[in-house]
């Protein structure tokens, strides 16, 4: 595949401010970037004096990690949604991106463009899943990555109470979050996305998985639950197309990579470790709990008022889903004291497996490989007491054994200058250092547009994104005239959800309800952008006042932002002077 002007392309600046998740598969230098503009926040770095954090440097890394899980948790919620970000057609996407990525490359590794490696999400249909369905094929959702600013934001939107966000925006917030707050070294934290899914993994000693709001222990990975099977859904179904990392990035479709190959390696290592794991009669238990179609093969012998009885396992996960009590664990005793009598008979039913033979072999064979404990209880079960035994096996090895589908090594590896940002640096020192890295390191690069800083910046890439991927804000106002629109916006309150020099784009005002002067001003841009695609008008903001002029008008909002610029637009013409 060619690639021309990726590096350079104005599209790449200007998607650091839309981040949207196709914008992040294009570029994919940018999700790291996102990363390092949530590092750089100080809304991050308040979490280190909430109380909740109270000498967490000094605590256990379980505890730790626990701790900002549980932070995440109760501070923000999933969001995935047609109307927050708006919606886009494929047609329109693709000609932005049509001089670095050709619409077959894209198909093979983005959902909505056809790719189908998560079986799940097409046996439902992936289009009425997300709500696509009332509109044409063409159509598609902008599912734009919001940065932690904004994830805070949602509480300032109708129907929240808390904070929000999309599994990417997700992601990027807990790498930020285990940095500042949980102390974990960025050399120890992978950021994983494939075509439906994002996430982190920490290599920290089994390892830990991100996963939305969660987090998943390699035990969890293998417990059975329907939060297991969910986390592993990606990684199961799907091809991982990039893999982000303090070190640089590596893409599925791309001939180069960033990325210390070194780390890279040991990433691999560390996660097919923790996708590997023993066949033993517990992990056996935990298989059988994600397929019931195996459970009528299956009874348990146990011993009742000195009495031999038989029970189904079926009925023993049934009692188990309501108990706090485990089959699998020291609390089996107490487990079957809470089953009826009733449950019990007194001769084994004969075409089912008597599951203690499994448990008595597997715990006293840990030595064996898989491939011999499979073949002896072939060998011993007759194959007419359940027919579907092999196909039962190949089941268990695919859940004990996953292979991930990571980007090829077979690369051309570009060496780059590293960050060098210990968990023992201030925010200052952090904010310096990706300063003085931003002209040698593209993450640093991109870091000052996804922190959306306007000091010291070309603007032309923010008021590109805000004229032409804010379409909440001008289908809000659509129908309006520019007067009309003004008085609305006017109406807004004069509060910035970014701090310092920051500017949000329009869609973030318009969904959070609120804004600065310059910021409101971008939204009215955007609605004369939309309305009137050919209209030309100048932008100036100095002097605390942020004014828009067209047709021998001026509209004008207070600004406590300390800016100055002029800015002169024509139809798809931008042009910007200090």
């Amino acid at each position: 595949m060619e690639i021309k002007g990726r590096k350079s392309s104005i599209e790449r600046y200007s998607s650091a401010y839309t981040l949207s998740d196709m914008e992040i598969f294009i570029f994919p230098e940018l999700f790291y970037s996102l990363v390092l503009a949530n590092i750089m926040s100080p809304e991050m770095w308040k979490w280190r004096n909430d109380p909740w954090f109270n000498k967490i440097e000094k605590k256990s890394f379980t505890y730790r990690i626990n701790r900002v899980k549980q932070y995440i948790m109760d501070n923000f919620v999933f969001n995935l949604d047609l109307d927050t970000w708006g919606l886009t057609d494929k047609k329109r996407e693709m000609a932005r991106f049509s001089d670095i990525m050709d619409a077959e490359s894209l198909q093979q590794s983005n959902a909505l463009f056809g790719y189908e490696g998560d079986k799940y999400y097409f046996d439902i249909d992936i289009r009425r899943h997300f709500g696509l369905d009332r509109y044409t094929n063409d159509i598609i959702p902008y599912w734009k990555t919001e940065t932690v600013e904004a994830m805070m934001a949602f509480r300032h939107k109708e129907g929240y109470t808390t904070g929000a966000g999309e599994c990417v925006s997700l992601s990027s917030l807990y790498a930020a979050a285990m940095f500042i707050v949980g102390r974990i070294p960025l050399e120890k934290i992978f950021l994983i996305a494939t075509p439906l899914h994002s996430q982190n993994f920490i290599t920290e000693r089994d390892g830990i998985l991100t996963n939305n709001r969660r987090i998943v222990t390699k035990t969890m990975w293998y417990n059975g639950t329907e939060l297991s099977q969910k986390a592993r859904r990606a990684i199961e179904n799907e091809k991982i197309t990039i893999v982000s990392h303090v070190s640089g990035y590596i893409h599925t479709m791309y001939p180069e990579a960033t990325i210390a190959p070194d780390e890279y390696r040991k990433f691999g290592q560390s996660l097919r470790a923790f996708l590997t794991t023993e066949f033993t009669f517990e992990v056996f238990i935990n298989f059988l709990r994600t397929k019931a179609e195996f459970w009528d093969c299956f009874q348990y012998r146990h011993i009742r008022n000195n009495k031999v009885c038989y029970i189904e396992l079926r009925t023993i996960f049934s009692y188990e889903h309501s108990s706090k009590n485990k089959f699998t664990d020291d609390s089996r005793k107490a487990l079957f004291e809470e089953i009826d009598a009733r449950d019990f008979y007194f001769t084994p039913k004969e075409q089912k497996i008597i599951i203690n033979d499994f448990e008595d072999y597997l715990n006293q064979n840990h030595h064996l490989s898989f491939d011999e404990k499979k073949e002896y209880f072939i060998e011993h079960i007759l194959p007419e007491r359940c027919a579907r035994m092999r196909d039962m096996f190949e089941d268990v090895r695919k859940f004990i054994r996953i292979e991930p589908k990571m980007p090829d090594e077979d690369k051309r590896f570009i060496a780059v200058p590293p960050l060098q940002l210990s968990v023992d640096l201030t925010r200052e020192a952090i904010i310096a250092h990706i300063k003085e890295m931003s002209q040698q390191n593209e993450f640093a690069e991109l870091a000052w547009y996804a922190y959306r800083c306007m000091d010291g910046i070309p603007w032309t890439p923010f008021v590109k994104a805000a004229v032409e991927r804010n379409p909440v804000c001008t289908e809000g106002l659509k129908g309006k005239t520019t007067d009309e629109a003004f008085a609305v916006l006017s109406a807004l309150p004069n509060m910035s959800v970014y701090s310092d020099n920051r500017l949000a784009q329009p869609d973030e005002v318009w969904n959070f309800g609120c804004g600065d002067g310059a910021e409101k001003l971008f939204v009215l841009a955007a609605h004369l952008t939309a309305s009137m695609p050919k209209a030309a008008y100048s932008i100036r903001i100095r002097g605390g006042k942020a004014t828009l002029h067209t047709n021998g008008c001026d509209y004008s909002f207070p600004t406590a932002k300390k800016l100055t610029k002029k800015i002169e637009i024509s139809g798809n013409d931008i042009r910007e002077t200090p």
